[in-house]
């Protein structure tokens, strides 16, 4: 099975609606240009226990998680606490994150408010910053960035093609096929059966159905899966099989032809 790779989005202001969250399109886009994907994704507050909790779970299951968010110098942010209580250690002055900050703030005092910038969870490594080289931190294949766009989208992506380049795919060894199903009989619990046999039949395959409602009438049911493209193409041939002999009609999802064939 290949790697796993989660987001953790931390902000009250995200969760309260002040702010929009604009890491979750991002972070699957860098992903998605390289061959992979990103697997969850989980909004949390400025709760020290609970991304603790969130922080020891991922680590637990080896898992690679970028963070953005909450590694600033105010009282509300508490990841970088959560991440040492996490990985079970103090937090410290960063040597090297220390010599950044001088860069950063060159000929002007590293006050103790701005060293707290660059006190990390003890262990942890720098991650370089190459908007203002005010580092963030990574540990145990977690990737911690500030809440800035600008910075932490070429943060992550600094950080995919330094440690998981080995990992990148080209993009044509993953596919996505899908049928759009129209009828009486074109929803998800008739065609549970089908569904069960495709993923029985292709384990290597990810199926998804997606249902489209127009007002409270179904519209269709995209039916489709995703994968290496010789499986793909052979499921989606026994698809076509299956809802054709059960008198539903199908069209490609990109085709724009109304002839359904």
């Amino acid at each position: 099975m290949g790697r796993v790779f989660g987001a953790v989005i931390i902000g009250d202001e995200i969760l309260s609606g002040k702010r929009q969250d604009k890491h979750f399109a991002k972070i699957a886009e860098l992903l998605a240009a390289r061959g992979l994907r990103l697997s969850w994704v989980e909004y949390l507050g400025d709760d020290r226990a609970r991304l603790a909790q969130r922080f020891k779970r991922s680590m637990a299951a080896g898992e690679v998680v970028f963070s953005c968010g909450g590694i600033g110098n105010t009282p509300d942010d508490q990841t970088r606490q959560a991440a040492a209580e996490a990985l079970g250690v103090g937090l410290s002055l960063h040597p090297v994150g220390l010599e950044e900050l001088k860069v950063r703030f060159a000929g002007e005092e590293i006050s103790a408010e701005r060293k707290l910038l660059v006190t990390f969870p003890e262990g942890a490594e720098i991650l370089p910053n190459p908007f203002n080289r005010v580092p963030g931190f990574m540990a145990r294949e977690h990737y911690f960035t500030p809440g800035f766009p600008q910075m932490a989208h070429p943060m992550i992506e600094w950080v995919l093609d330094t440690f998981y380049r080995d990992l990148f795919r080209p993009l044509d060894a993953r596919i996505e096929r899908a049928f759009l199903l129209t009828g009486a009989n074109a929803y998800e619990s008739a065609l549970l059966d089908l569904m069960e046999r495709i993923v029985a039949q292709y384990p290597e395959l990810r199926l998804f159905s997606l249902p489209s409602l127009q007002g409270q009438e179904r519209r269709h049911l995209e039916l489709g899966v995703e994968g290496a493209p010789e499986q793909v193409e052979q499921a989606m041939v026994d698809i076509r099989r299956e809802v054709e002999r059960r008198d539903i009609s199908w069209r490609w999802r990109d085709q724009l032809a109304s002839d359904p064939h």
